[in-house]
């Protein structure tokens, strides 16, 4: 049997489900995923697992093949050479699987106990073509969360719902239609190439289901990644979103529904690419992707949807087409160095003051709520260990009148938001978070709490992100919660600019490794000539902002805290 072949044949009893699992030098966390598997209370005999190694070369392959030889009939597992992505493995995996229905689970996460024994009863209740089943982050990893805020769904609109926003292909699907629909990964979409499959399921499906009753699928965030920077991949983004619109636009025709699957991948995967990290390109990159996004909203971008994008996507996004590269980095700068910029009033218009920005497309008018809601990180400091105090400013002279009452929210955990008494033009706001509830949503794993600012005045309900202009991460503060160690701290999310409280499980092997890496640092001596470091400045962005410094982030107020 060579490499290419299955370690064993499948069951002669067709199973319930099939559960796919493309595997990458995943060493670390492949063992927690399939002990996930072959714990689920479905029982292995109403189940098949099947794993593509897509040449691994960390020992993924081995671990494959002996659990294998442990589990015949359960695991099934297939090598092959590497093929750069996921979607090859998936597809592989499809052309083996038997089950009456398929799960595709990344060899990085893991199943709650009863997920497929829960997901399999549903699709059998409802007739269910897709099921969807409440995933939850780990390890502080993002997810968007929002298609099962409103609990279980017996059948969920693709187009009526926050469903375009958990695209991911981490879902139990009617094998039935799979087959009919003849769908597989587009192996030519180097990242992304689970939204067209997952887009068509969803778009053909008879009936979607959403279950929010039990945490099924725990999404982990690998501690041990090598981080691929924007700058490493920005080609192949490039060339996966151009493919990933143009498959929208054959599957759905031109209206209201396409605007309402565009909205996600025009606010997210587009507006991403014109995100901080823009900043870092080289010129000839910063024009092509100034091109690709330009030639893609002028295509698919009409009013109706525009004007369902967040306020900051709309901005950096009509930039893009009103001007050329420099007028977008100008407005970049703006938000990454600055802060939010003044508001220009003109002929009873407002205006976003970017510099030099043409008036078209900065008229904030229609969404003043939500740019009264635009607020700068101004200081992020600790109360004796239990609460972290984030002060926030708008440039708008008359922003406590017109705002009305303000709440800042740090992901699901609202805080205490008031008025800065030290501040006489009300513009200024502080917000305590308590640490033990920000611990307490987060304790399944780690949680990222985007900051957003929410406002209710005379110019209507509006939210927007809160930005942490010149923000540098400090070290966290470790806390104990239960009988684990977290490391609370606040941090920038790199595409967005948005400030985020992160609370991430602290293991006693990062503590060691962390300990030898500053004993190693202060055991090398200075090399000659050079002076000591000097002390990252203290207070805040806005007493600074008269000195010159060099280009970048800066260390903002008592951010930085000792364990």
């Amino acid at each position: 049997m060579t490499a290419e072949e299955a370690t064993d044949r499948p069951p002669a009893i067709l199973p319930d489900v099939s559960v796919i699992v493309p595997v990458y030098n995943t060493l670390r966390y492949l063992r927690p995923c399939l002990d996930s598997l072959l714990r689920q209370t479905i029982g292995t005999d109403r189940m098949e697992i099947v794993a593509v190694d897509d040449g691994s070369s960390d020992g993924s392959g081995r671990l494959l093949d002996r659990l294998a030889a442990r589990h015949p009939g359960t695991l099934r597992v297939v090598h092959q050479p590497h093929s750069g992505g996921p979607a090859a493995p998936g597809n592989r995996g499809l052309d083996l699987a038997t089950g009456r229905y398929v799960f595709f689970l990344g060899s990085d996460d893991r199943l709650g106990p009863e997920a497929l024994e829960r997901l399999v009863a549903a699709a059998d209740r409802y007739g269910s073509d897709v099921v969807l089943g409440k995933v939850v982050g780990v390890n502080g990893r993002h997810v968007f969360s929002d298609v099962f805020a409103a609990g279980n769904a017996v059948d969920v609109s693709l187009f009526d719902s926050a469903l375009p926003w958990s695209l991911a292909n981490t879902k139990l699907f009617r094998r039935d239609l799979v087959d009919r629909l003849g769908l597989r990964f587009p192996e030519d979409m180097p990242v992304l190439s689970d939204q067209p499959f997952t887009l068509a399921a969803c778009y053909h499906a008879r009936r979607i289901t959403a279950l929010a009753d039990y945490d099924y699928y725990h999404a982990v965030r690998r501690l041990d990644a090598r981080n691929i920077t924007y700058h490493s991949r920005v080609e192949q983004r490039l060339v996966s979103v151009e493919r990933l619109f143009a498959f929208v636009d054959g599957l759905i025709p031109a209206g209201a529904r396409r605007d309402a699957v565009l909205c996600r991948h025009v606010g997210l995967e587009l507006a991403n690419l014109v995100g901080d990290d823009f900043r870092r390109l080289d010129r000839a990159a910063q024009e092509r992707v100034h091109a690709t996004v330009r030639r893609l909203v002028e295509r698919y971008v009409t009013d109706g949807l525009r004007n369902r994008l967040d306020i900051e996507a709309r901005l950096r996004l009509g930039a893009v087409t009103a001007g050329g590269v420099d007028e977008l980095l100008a407005v970049i700068d703006q938000d990454t160095e600055r802060g939010v910029p003044a508001t220009v009033v003109d002929a009873g218009r407002w205006h976003a003051g970017y510099p030099g920005a043409p008036a078209g497309w900065t008229d904030v008018t229609d969404v003043r709520a939500d740019w009264l809601a635009r607020l700068a990180t101004v200081e992020v400091s600790w109360v004796d260990g239990h609460t972290v105090t984030v002060t926030a400013r708008s440039p708008y002279p008359r922003f406590a009148a017109e705002a009305g009452p303000v709440r800042l929210m740090a992901g699901p955990v609202a805080g205490a938001t008031r008025l800065d008494a030290t501040d006489p033009t009300g513009r200024t706001v502080r917000t305590d978070f308590p640490v033990d509830r920000l611990l307490a949503v987060s304790a399944a794993g780690g949680r990222r709490h985007p900051v957003r600012a929410e406002v209710d005045g005379d110019r209507g309900r509006g939210g927007a992100p809160v930005r942490a202009p010149r923000l540098a991460a400090g070290r966290p503060r470790l806390l104990r919660h239960g009988a684990r160690l977290y490391g609370v701290a606040a941090t920038v999310d790199p595409r967005n600019g948005q400030l985020v409280l992160s609370v991430v499980p602290v293991t006693v092997g990062q503590l060691v490794g962390r300990l030898r890496r500053r004993l190693s640092r202060a055991a090398r001596p200075a090399p000659v000539g050079v002076p000591p470091r000097l002390a990252p400045p203290v207070g805040t962005a806005t007493e600074r902002a008269g000195h010159h410094a060099e280009p970048g982030p800066a260390q903002v107020g008592r951010l930085t805290v000792t364990p």
